[in-house]
């Protein structure tokens, strides 16, 4: 029994591995008197009667069919798995036929999300079962490609530069101000590889692969039909989703501090924003989606596993959050690999201050257009910029494992990142009152200064508006918009992006209302080019206060290496800066401008009681249309001869002033 009782005892292993008590089973009660004959019954009956109290016979009865049950799904998990998967995956496609049935035009974005995501399974499962064989019988074919690859690249490289030099020449003669963009963009590119630390090393195939990729990206998003569409509604399906947010704090702060309080209007957004992500990322979808983008970055670009998922990581998290997905290889990785993570992570931005720029009015096609474009001409610029000049470790690496939350289930990821997004927030809000506060005091110093030499007006603006203002010129805003453009460029690189974001969001609100352009000498908003432009433009974390926040996020997880960190930290918020401006200039290039079909008919079934940005944009057309010769009014172009034409402009003369009013 003695031996039984040796055999059957808890250990740590046992522990380790999960095993059960046996003494809380009738199966171990059993085996721990089996073999006992005469005297050993006599003790066993004595013991069972001793523990009747403590765990009577009838609670093991109880316990038995759970047991078996337990033990059941454990034998036949697998199956039972597959079973569960099956209905599950039955349920829904009933669920997707009904919908499709009863409107399929509303189950459209349903139709394309299953799409997109049956190709997915079914690729990884031919990949899994297939993949070897196919590869195999391809071989073939492969080594052919590559005797011939010599001569096939440049003749594909002499194609494509021929293609995009047709479609620049047809595009730009009918919107000649997008020469200036492609300008700035080329001048730009020079200006980083004269920046660069090794210009005999540089990889061109990488600087060539990133600027394409960041091309053919703005191409599909901003020109193409499908593009549009497909980010417009991702665009409103976000601006719907932070809505949500409406109701947690409305219930804390009462509607109507979320109405008329920036701070209970906007950061909200950041904590749900961010306990959304921190779900995400609990479900592995978020690990997914970026393993995917970096794949397709690192199989085109050339750059090595670790650096290219922590910039794909990027158009989603933060500068400080990225490299943590590559935590355990920071401390092996080489100085361009570092400088590529950084310039990442001040070239994009986070998630959760998106959702805030969003919320002020910002165009959300344009943030997540801008976020996702940045990547491949982070990658590019970085090994412009810092070419890798050392044996890397993670050169050829097949994978790196990504890092993963350490919750126990759904509703911890979700209150962590709630939890988590508290320190953001405060970070957001010391800022704003800190960075506004030294704002108003060096705009102050500037007008005494400035009054001593008999100058009005000198501020922190109008000195960024004089220095950036060819910058800005550059990236394909208009003269005249210019000033008001480089301001925010000033605000973004020496204060922050969220400064200049809001100010822009004014501007916006300015123009859609239909405000008049010009107040006297003083511009009061930009046009809608140079708008988004300067979305672009301000889309990154490149600014000075963001340098200790990358090096603390760095430092505190590789401490060892502090020191290349400083070393590097500088050259890449430059380079983060140029990226954010190229995105911009691809932007300008890029830009279609939008024009109302018909003025006429707008005009004449217009209510003039409140003014828009399309009556704005109608009324001078009308006002150029407008001819007064003798004494007599008439009207040119497409209001020649409409009867409507008087009331029209007696209308528009009514809220815009026109020396033809």
């Amino acid at each position: 029994a003695l031996l039984g009782m040796e055999e059957s005892q808890i250990t740590l292993d046992n522990l380790g591995k999960g095993s059960d008590n046996p003494a809380f089973s009738s199966m171990g009660e059993e085996r721990l008197y089996e073999g006992c004959d005469g005297p050993c019954d006599e003790t066993k009956e004595e013991r069972r009667g001793e523990g009747k109290g403590r765990f009577p016979s009838y609670c093991r009865k109880a316990v038995q069919p759970a047991s078996k049950a337990k033990r059941f799904c454990k034998a036949y998990a697998k199956v039972l798995r597959r079973v569960v998967l099956a209905l599950l995956g039955v349920a829904y496609l009933c669920y997707f036929i009904a919908a499709c049935w009863l409107n399929f035009q509303r189950a459209l974005p349903l139709v394309v999300m299953t799409t997109v995501v049956v190709f997915f399974i079914c690729w990884s499962l031919f990949k899994k079962h297939c993949g070897a064989k196919v590869l195999l019988l391809l071989s073939p074919v492969w080594k052919c490609f590559k005797k011939s690859w010599l001569w096939l690249k440049w003749l594909l490289w002499v194609a494509l530069l021929g293609g995009l030099v047709i479609w620049l020449a047809l595009d730009t003669a009918r919107n000649p101000e997008q020469l200036i963009s492609l300008a700035g963009f080329c001048f730009l590119v020079l200006f980083l590889f004269a920046c660069s630390k090794h210009h005999s090393a540089v990889s061109w195939r990488a600087v060539f692969w990133g600027l394409g990729l960041e091309f053919i990206f703005g191409l599909f998003i901003l020109r193409t039909t499908p593009g549009i569409q497909a980010f417009q509604w991702l665009g409103d399906q976000i601006q719907f989703f932070l809505g949500y947010t409406t109701a947690g704090s409305s219930f804390v702060f009462g509607n109507t501090l979320i109405e008329e309080v920036f701070a209970f209007q906007t950061l909200p957004i950041i904590v749900f924003f961010s306990c959304v992500m921190s779900i995400l990322y609990y479900l592995g979808i978020m690990q997914w989606l970026i393993v995917k983008i970096s794949w397709i970055l690192q199989v085109s670009i050339g750059t090595t596993s670790t650096e290219t998922l922590s910039v794909a990581g990027n158009i989603f998290v933060g500068q400080t959050e990225a490299p943590l997905l590559i935590r355990p290889y920071l401390a092996d990785m080489t100085h361009s690999e570092i400088h590529t993570v950084m310039t990442g992570g001040f070239s994009t931005i986070a998630g959760s201050v998106m959702g805030a720029y969003i919320s002020f009015g910002i165009d959300a096609a344009s943030l997540i257009a801008a976020s996702v474009m940045a990547a491949p001409c982070a990658l590019a610029m970085s090994k412009l910029v810092y070419p890798e000049v050392e044996e890397s470790k993670f050169k050829g690496k097949a994978s790196v494992r990504l890092a993963k939350g350490e919750e126990q289930n759904i509703l911890e990821a979700a209150s962590n990142g709630a939890a988590a997004s508290i320190g953001l927030v405060a970070n957001i809000a010391a800022n704003l009152i800190a960075f506004l506060a030294v704002l108003e005091f060096i705009n102050a110093a500037l007008r005494w200064f400035g009054e001593m030499v008999d100058i009005e007006g000198l501020s922190f603006q109008v000195i960024c508006s004089y220095v950036l203002m060819p910058v800005a010129f550059l990236m394909g805003a208009d003269w005249a918009d210019s000033p008001l453009v480089a301001d925010l460029l000033g605000m973004k690189i020496f204060l922050n992006e969220f400064v200049a974001y809001q100010q822009l969001a004014t501007y916006k609100k300015k123009r859609l209302s239909g405000l008049e352009e010009w107040d006297g000498s003083r511009k009061q908003w930009i046009s809608e080019r140079a708008e988004n432009i300067t979305t672009f433009a301000l889309c990154g974390f490149a600014n000075l206060g963001s340098i200790g926040i990358m090096l603390g996020g760095l430092a505190s997880v590789v401490p060892q290496r502090k020191g290349d960190f400083a070393s590097i930290v500088l050259r890449a918020l430059l380079t983060g800066v140029c990226v954010s401006m190229l995105n911009a200039c691809l932007a300008g290039l890029l830009h279609v401008p939008t024009e109302v079909s018909d003025c006429v008919t707008f005009l004449s079934s217009a209510n003039f009681s409140s003014t828009s940005y399309d009556m704005y944009t109608c009324c001078k057309q009308l006002f150029a249309s407008s001819v007064l010769d003798s004494g007599t009014l008439s009207f040119m172009g497409a209001w020649a001869g409409q009867a409507e034409g008087i009331w029209c402009l007696t209308q528009c003369c009514g809220h815009y002033n026109h020396t033809t009013c």
